[in-house]
């Protein structure tokens, strides 16, 4: 279920550095689809039982951006990150509300939301 789910879903995307980060920052601030990001970490528990849920989540809402930035391979762009996982709903280029923690539900309930 986790990676096979992560190939199909074409509209999650992975920052696997700060440059490609900033690259995905930058395009959001200019886009008018919405866009979750999920700050996580390797060694967070929580983090790793959310993100197959984000994948799955990214083809049910496939009308929304998704992306996943691990906190230690992008250091430089999340250091204002405190809390794994966090997770950022960008609308029109603007951060239009946060989410601390996981929960299926709660994250499901604010994608719907915001779709």
């Amino acid at each position: 279920m986790g990676e096979e789910s992560k190939e199909k879903a074409s509209n999650l995307k992975i920052a696997r550095n700060d440059d490609q980060l900033k690259e995905i920052l930058q395009d959001i601030r200019t886009s008018k689809t919405l866009t979750v990001i999920n700050y996580g970490a390797s060694w967070c528990r929580v983090c790793s039982q959310i993100l197959p849920t984000f994948s799955e989540l990214s083809n049910e809402f496939n009308k929304l951006s998704f992306v996943y930035a691990d906190i230690d391979e992008c250091p430089e762009t999340t250091e204002s990150i405190r809390y794994t996982p966090t997770f950022h709903f960008y609308r029109n280029g603007e951060k239009v509300d946060e989410m601390l923690g996981a929960g299926n539900d709660r994250l499901h309930d604010r994608l719907w939301l915001h779709s």
